[in-house]
């Protein structure tokens, strides 16, 4: 089966609030600001069995069109970072993905893709956790998901909030949760910069997904 056509691993509930996120026209029918100036195609791959969220940022145009995340260069260096194939990035068992914006939110005047649109994680996003509570592993990809999943934990500075990565680990709570940039060839000056990001944390990281995944 392609991985587009695979069918998310949900309990009856999830599956019905899915269907509806899928359907959402929000940012166009009531947007908060501009509209969406295009027709919304929300990406997002909930799971009533995966322990590990990818809490990413919002589609790119490659995924737009596509509606599965992460089929992109961003996606590459992703899997290259947790350690895994793209089976085992693709299977629902495994992985949750469910972006901050679940819509390409459009370019500004320099190419570069917009914020997650804001209307997303307001109206869905405390619903769809509440149906997903075998989690206990939260990948924080940017600051818009470090600002709703990590709330004090987060830093002024994304550098700030992924260097502290081991005292946010160590934070009490059920669910462990981990930040991480965006894995965009943007950032790749970002991680030339910060050396201590592939030398420390991902090996850290990789051996967290493992043991989860199997």
């Amino acid at each position: 089966m392609d991985i587009s056509e695979r069918p998310p691993v949900v309990g009856d509930d999830l599956a019905r609030l899915t269907a509806r996120v899928r359907a959402c026209r929000i940012c166009v029918e009531r947007p908060l600001g501009k509209p969406l100036p295009h027709e919304p195609h929300p990406v997002l791959v909930p799971s009533s069995t995966a322990r590990i969220l990818i809490a990413s940022q919002a589609p790119g145009t490659k995924v737009h069109l596509s509606g599965v995340p992460f089929t992109d260069a961003s996606g590459d260096r992703l899997r290259s970072w947790l350690g895994v194939t793209s089976c085992e990035f693709y299977d629902p068992v495994k992985f949750a993905i469910v972006p901050m914006g679940f819509c390409f939110p459009g370019q500004d005047a320099k190419g570069g893709d917009l914020p997650p649109r804001r209307e997303c994680a307001p109206a869905w996003r405390a619903p769809l956790m509440e149906l997903m509570p075998q989690l206990d592993l939260i990948l924080t990809i940017g600051i818009y998901a470090q600002n709703w999943h990590m709330g004090p934990l987060r830093k002024p500075s994304l550098t700030d909030t992924v260097k502290d990565w081991r005292a946010i680990w160590q934070a009490e709570g059920r669910v462990k949760v981990l930040p991480l940039p965006h894995p965009s060839w943007r950032n790749t000056g970002w991680l030339k910069r910060n050396p201590w990001f592939e030398m420390e944390l991902l090996p850290f990281l990789k051996t967290e997904i493992r043991q989860r995944i199997g």
